[in-house]
């Protein structure tokens, strides 16, 4: 039996990624203009690949990112 390999494509990490934040205890849900950078106009949080973040500091800023949205600082979305 041969299974079927899907084609991956390779992405192109940029290397030496530098995080806006140097430890999750900066990340801020009231800091709306760094959140800000780290969402799409969809709404989707960036990733950790993207960002140069550590697993820990990706995690608070999820939270903190979620955090806004609920109380209405960051918009779930960009559409208009």
């Amino acid at each position: 039996m041969v299974k079927n390999k899907k084609n991956k494509k390779n992405k192109i990490i940029p290397l030496n990624l530098v995080s806006p934040f140097k430890s999750p205890s900066e990340i801020d849900y009231k800091d709306v203009y760094k959140l800000k950078k780290l969402v799409t106009t969809r709404g989707r949080i960036i990733e950790a690949l993207r960002t140069g973040m550590k697993k820990n500091c990706q995690r608070k800023l999820a939270q903190e990112i979620k955090k806004a949205r609920y109380m209405a600082l960051l918009p779930f979305n960009d559409y208009v």
